[in-house]
């Protein structure tokens, strides 16, 4: 503040000077008050988004867990997958049959 005189010679302070210097710290804090809360904004926004897709994201997992080994698919698989290794195993034991015949047919031929 600065210090004034009137006409009668007393000091006075220059008030309208410190108001004007006020209001434009004034506009200046308002001014960043509003970037403030438009970034706020932004980031609360993004957040509800974040937000959503890890629950979306939680929501499909506990899907394919509650799917997973105890669906009937997965039932429906695993009985398909038995059968398939009997019948693997089974044609093995065939062929290995079929093999060992055919071994003592081509030493029957060769004595002969």
């Amino acid at each position: 503040m600065t210090l004034k005189f009137n006409e009668d010679g007393y000091p006075y302070e220059d008030l309208i000077e410190e108001n004007k210097k006020l209001e434009s710290k004034i506009k200046e804090l308002d001014n960043s008050l509003s970037i403030a809360l438009d970034i706020n904004d932004k980031y609360q926004r993004d957040n509800k988004k974040l937000k959503d897709q890890a629950r979306a994201a939680e929501g499909e997992t506990t899907i394919i867990k509650g799917i997973g080994m105890n669906s009937p698919e997965m039932r429906a698989l695993q009985k398909e997958v038995v059968e398939l290794k009997t019948d693997l195993a089974r044609v093995k034991e065939d062929h290995q049959y079929d093999n060992l015949v055919h071994q003592k047919e081509l030493e029957s031929l060769r004595k002969k």
